[in-house]
């Protein structure tokens, strides 16, 4: 039997195997191309030029020769999803339309059925109850008038399934308690919260158009609320869940994903209603993130879909939105291997009142005008400054630090040669700028104390904990839960990561939140270093340091068994001593 198939029969497990078609099932989120026998394409695991994921047909099996990825249709979807076995089991179960009898498990079987399984259930509820509100009800009716007013069509209002979380506090907790929901479930998919010092719960959503947000499998992960008004939050979307994780969820990708492996190219807006205006517009290959910057996995995501000579589009409705963006993005498309572009609209205007006055072709003309991110930033700066002396070092001091962010050499190198062209300056002088931020770096991590917390302080698979503690704080329940910081041996990193646990539900800055509670000069270096390592985090490469890490640990724990034995057998009493002493202090440490 395989892992947790008590609730599966292996005969069914089978079934499902043999209808699935692991080219099918890899295709959807990545672009394969023939390569004799097999499909070749881009790993969606890490980040590469080259394509070295390879899908075989044949054997129904995946490999990636870069990262050394590897399995069935279930591993590719358990590690793609982030999901279990028997998730992985049901999900492909659903898709080929083969039942799996409910009625032979347990009901001990049935309790623990996976957590996830049941908030995407609730999910699809609430979408229901939400759609109803919208469609049915006459409180939904001001909201189908908020939509229309906007320009919204009803073919866009259905294809996305928008809905409405009517007024009053508890109309969905009611909803759910009227259903036989348990109030713990409900509450873990983030609809609805706890009421403060008594008892019972109160609707996240209420008096707002809700946006349902999908995955590539169709399935609810979360909503996002805008109001009718002018009252704030104007936004406020789902929190993390067990099924919704805002920097590898992107609105829209469900509809787009089609269309942006046919184009090649993506278009990323920011807001809701940007989104569904270039959609009913035609503009189908565009995605808009959640209340979120673009991520390193988003872009793996799309990179995906628009393959490895493909193009992704930025849309801003200001010049400073534009260049926060591109400040900010420019690592995570170095890094990602990916052709990206800025869109700026005319002043003013947002993608959804320019298309709404404009229409689809001057909108696409733009797009078509879209220059590179670096290429935007040199003419946001000329702009700002002009070609004065003044105007020229003040446009150098702007640009040296998003240069020196390109890791490629070679792009560098071409972009500091655009620049020293474009303002009339030596390029050797531009690339001296350039090379004093990326010597500043450096010597920030050749820094004294950074030099101990590299050299001297604990091992080196304790700093990478710590790292992703600080960087992927969502690993964070896993740590705790898994009690890590127990098989710690360096003390010093085991009470910056008990801090770090302390703050796991803090609202803020994780790192800058520990910054202003940690007195020590020595422990302040030590976070400031390992929260400035560039490591691209996502939970399974968590889940496998966390393993790794474990594995060493016990491993030591059986060496030093083996050692006492050994030390008994020979009669080294003194020996013999000394290392139960030391698995006394082993003991101590764990508890």
């Amino acid at each position: 039997m395989h892992f947790l198939a008590v609730y599966i029969p292996e005969e069914k497990i089978n079934d499902i195997k043999n209808a699935a078609d692991i080219v099918d099932i890899i295709s959807e989120v990545v672009v394969l191309k023939k390569s004799g026998k097999n499909f070749l394409g881009l790993c969606p695991f890490h980040s590469e030029k080259t394509p070295s994921f390879t899908v075989s047909t044949d054997k129904q099996i995946f490999y990636c020769f870069g990262c050394s990825a590897g399995g069935n249709v279930f591993s590719f979807l358990m590690k793609q999803e982030g999901i279990s076995f028997p998730d992985a089991v049901r999900m492909l179960a659903r898709r080929y339309g083969i039942d799996i009898p409910v009625q032979t498990m347990s009901p001990e079987q049935k309790r623990q059925i996976s957590q996830r399984e049941s908030v995407l259930a609730i999910n699809k509820q609430a979408m229901d109850f939400f759609r109803c509100a919208l469609l049915e009800n006459t409180s939904g009716k001001k909201a189908m008038e908020y939509l229309l007013k906007r320009g919204i069509s009803r073919e866009i209002i259905n294809d996305f399934k928008i809905g409405y979380a009517p007024e009053g506090w508890d109309n969905l907790a009611i909803y759910f308690s009227k259903n036989k929901q348990p109030d713990e479930l409900v509450e873990k998919s983030g609809l609805i919260i706890p009421r403060k010092g008594k008892s019972g719960f109160y609707d996240r959503f209420r008096s707002r158009i809700i946006f349902p947000i999908f995955d590539i499998n169709m399935q609810v992960i979360g909503f996002g609320g805008r109001v009718l008004d002018d009252s704030l939050p104007k936004y406020l979307n789902s929190p993390e869940t067990p099924v919704y994780n805002k920097s590898r969820s992107l609105y829209g990708l469900h509809v787009a994903k089609g269309k942006c492996r046919e184009s090649k190219t993506v278009f990323i807006v920011e807001g809701y209603f940007d989104l569904l205006a270039l959609h009913q517009h035609g503009i189908q290959n565009s995605v808009a993130t959640l209340g979120t910057s673009l991520t390193p996995e988003h872009v793996q995501i799309l990179r995906g879909f628009i393959g490895k000579d493909g193009r992704i589009v930025l849309v801003y409705d200001s010049d400073l939105a534009g260049i926060k963006a591109a400040q900010r993005s420019i690592e995570v498309f170095d890094r990602g291997y990916v052709n990206a572009a800025i869109v700026v609209l005319p002043s003013g205007h947002d993608p959804d009142s320019y298309l709404l006055e404009f229409g689809t072709e001057p909108f696409m003309n733009l797009a078509a005008e879209s220059k590179g991110v670096i290429s935007f930033l040199i003419d946001c700066a000329v702009k700002k400054h002009g070609l004065s002396t003044e105007g020229k070092i003040h446009i150098i001091s702007d640009m040296k630090a998003p240069l020196a962010a390109i890791n490629d050499n070679v792009a560098r190198s071409l972009y500091v040669k655009e620049l020293a062209e474009r303002v009339d300056i030596d390029e050797k002088a531009v690339l001296e700028k350039v090379r004093q931020v990326s010597a500043g770096k450096r010597s920030d991590i050749a820094s004294p104390s950074a030099d101990y917390v590299l050299q001297n302080n604990g091992n080196r698979l304790e700093r990478q904990i710590i790292s992703m503690m600080l960087q992927f704080p969502e690993v964070l329940p896993e740590v705790y839960n898994r009690g890590l910081l127990n098989l710690f041996e360096d003390n010093i990193l085991k009470s910056i990561g008990q801090f770090i646990l302390k703050r796991k539900d803090s609202p803020g800055d994780l790192v800058s939140e520990l910054m202003a509670v940690v007195d020590d000069k020595d422990k302040k270096s030590i976070i400031a270093s390992l929260a400035m390592g560039d490591e691209l985090w996502d939970r399974d490469e968590c889940l496998k340091l966390i393993t790794q890490f474990e594995s060493s640990r016990y491993r030591n724990e059986r060496k030093l068994l083996q050692e006492i034995k050994a030390a008994e057998d020979r009669n080294d009493h003194e020996l013999v001593l000394r290392l139960l002493k030391k698995k006394q202090m082993q003991i101590k440490k764990t508890k």
